[in-house]
């Protein structure tokens, strides 16, 4: 029996329908996979939205050379990193977290700084160079690119804390920033 033109009608309706369905469900699918990470030897948990990739160089820290850890990723068109050193004397924790926040803006010749509030990070030693700021700048390439950066210190370890892209999702760099905990 064939079937009628309402029938064939009623059935495309349906297969569209699902086609419609599958497709919003594949829109909705997350961009940024969140998961808790703890980075070896930094005493610090965090969530990221990808799966970083670590790396370290010896940079010029407080007038002295020190190993820095980076992790870094990207997922929704941002790059999300955490970079720590240990600079083994509390009295440059001044100078190395002033100039991690420096360099942060250096690094995209920043044509805007803004003092966001405070970070509070649990169990982080607190100090009047910890802070976080909203930067606005270029990339070598010329792209305009906005960065959030955050800096403060646990011990005699420094962090920076960045999240970087042509625009910032605030939801996602909430979550981000208010993740970040020194375990005690």
């Amino acid at each position: 029996m064939a079937a009628s033109f309402p029938d064939f009608i009623r059935a495309t309706r349906l297969v569209g329908c699902s086609t419609g369905v599958l497709l919003l469900l594949l829109g909705c699918s997350p961009v940024l996979d969140w998961r808790d990470w703890r980075p070896a030897g930094s005493g610090l948990s965090l969530s990221l939205p990808c799966k970083p990739t670590p790396q370290s160089r010896k940079v010029q820290l407080a007038g002295q050379t020190v190993l820095l850890a980076l992790h870094a990723c990207s997922a929704g068109g941002q790059t999300w990193a955490l970079a720590y050193a240990d600079i083994g004397d509390p009295t440059k924790l001044g100078l190395a977290l002033a100039e991690l926040r420096e360099s942060a803006a250096a690094n995209l010749e920043a044509t805007s700084r803004q003092a966001l509030p405070a970070l509070l990070v649990p169990g982080a030693t607190p100090h009047p160079e910890s802070g976080r700021w909203a930067l606005a700048g270029r990339l070598p390439d010329g792209t305009a690119v906005q960065e959030e950066v955050a800096v403060f210190a646990r011990g005699t370890i420094v962090f920076q804390a960045t999240v970087l892209g042509s625009a910032l999702p605030a939801e996602a760099v909430a979550t981000f920033f208010e993740s970040v905990r020194v375990p005690r």
